[in-house]
């Protein structure tokens, strides 16, 4: 059964939902779905699809395709817009250019360049290469293109159309979660549903390349205005203009490493229960002391991608961890790693270490940090136990408290 939605006028949704995945690139997990979101254009003669869909989703890709182009009288496309090459949106490519051979595909250089990397032969059929600033008339619709390197693979650009305000902005605006038959930002409560998921997908997959999605939103300001729609190729569709400043807002908080709130991210490590202990300890301490905007994580049982995501929130992170080997507890090096992967900056941590026979966790960390990060802030007071926090510690667990609370709403965000 087909399954499309109408964007505006002559601008469809033809794409598909996955739930039967379970991680995204085979390394973030998905308990909601993704979406694979592709549309088509019909302008007066020309029909234009503007990218595909995972290999999973190509059969529904083509039902939708072939229900529209009956519903316009049309028996073909006419041109396949290639934004971005990353398998799950043009692992479709193959079988569109096999039932509509006569099509023109538009790119870039290094998208055809991808494309004969991927063996999808762009080279048999027609293309048409663009660049920054080339436009291009389907007739009554005039398309802009800007590239948009490293957001988040070389080849990527952006697509408006000048003459309804669509931008298919690629993997940028986007976010995990399956669509479950709504299409805009505005048929969800997009705060309580969808922002943990949007924040996620965007830190962990576009994270480390910051700049250059500040670069981007740049580059796309002068051309905001005319913008009407967002339709990115993963997640829902943006077309009120409180909710485009909405979600470009967040973008800038993300790309700029600026945290969206004044918190605590606390995270843990623990082999048996101690560091556990002294975890929620600090962190009733923190509530009671009048900060009650707190999470708390085990790295051992929550995927880094949560823990990443919460990172990018919140203005402070705590680290409790154990001593293991004579190094930082693997759990929490991971989670240090991904920190340093993603660029990871403008935060203030504070750091809680434990050890039965040897407590060197809470060197190794802030060497960690001082070594491989920038613009990270380490709070003065530490908290170091041996193999369990005694009574002994609580002047030690009242100052570290108040220091991360007083530091928090000192914090500019």
């Amino acid at each position: 059964m087909y399954n499309v939605r109408e964007v505006t006028k002559d601008v469809w949704w033809v794409g598909g939902h996955d739930h039967r995945l379970t991680l995204f690139e085979n390394l973030h997990p998905i308990p909601k779905g993704v979406s694979y979101n592709a549309y088509v254009l019909f302008d007066e003669k020309n029909t234009i699809l503007f990218d595909t869909v995972e290999w999973t989703s190509s059969p529904q890709l083509m039902e939708n395709i072939e229900f529209l182009l009956k519903k316009y009288g049309r028996t073909k496309l006419d041109y396949l817009v290639v934004n971005h090459m990353e398998c799950d949106h043009s692992a479709s490519v193959t079988e569109i250019l096999l039932r509509f051979p006569d099509i023109t595909i538009i790119s870039t250089e290094k998208g055809f360049m991808l494309m004969r990397q991927f063996a999808y032969n762009p080279d048999d059929y027609k293309t048409h290469q663009v660049k920054e600033g080339d436009t291009f008339s389907f007739g009554k619709h005039t398309v802009a293109f800007v590239e948009a390197p490293m957001v988040h693979w070389p080849e990527v650009m952006i697509t408006l159309d000048v003459t309804n305000g669509v931008l298919f902005s690629a993997d940028a605006f986007g976010s995990f979660m399956a669509l479950d038959g709504k299409l805009f930002a505005d048929e969800v409560n997009y705060d309580r549903d969808w922002i943990d998921e949007a924040r996620r997908y965007l830190c962990n997959i576009v994270g480390k390349y910051g700049p250059e999605v500040q670069h981007l939103i740049g580059k796309a300001a002068p051309l905001l205005p005319q913008v009407k729609y967002i339709c990115s190729l993963h997640g829902l569709v943006w077309r009120k203009p409180e909710d485009i400043n909405y979600i470009v807002d967040k973008y800038v908080h993300w790309s700029t490493y600026t945290p969206e709130q004044k918190g605590v991210l606390l995270v843990y490590g623990s082999m048996y229960g101690n560091t556990e202990s002294a975890a929620f300890a600090l962190a009733s301490k923190i509530v009671e002391k009048g900060m009650t905007n707190i999470n708390v994580y085990d790295a051992s049982s929550t995927h880094v991608s949560y823990l990443i995501a919460e990172a990018f929130k919140f203005s402070h992170i705590v680290i409790a961890c154990p001593t293991y080997n004579l190094n930082i507890y693997p759990p929490i090096r991971d989670f240090l790693e991904h920190m340093k992967l993603l660029n990871m900056q403008k935060r203030s941590v504070a750091i809680v270490e434990n050890g039965s026979w040897a407590v060197k966790s809470g060197d190794l960390i802030q060497k960690f940090i001082e070594d491989g990060m920038k613009d990270i802030d380490i709070l003065n007071e530490r908290i170091t136990i041996a193999s369990s926090m005694g009574a002994d510690k609580a002047v030690e667990l009242d100052r570290m408290a108040q220091e991360i609370v007083d530091s928090v709403n000192a914090a500019q965000i």
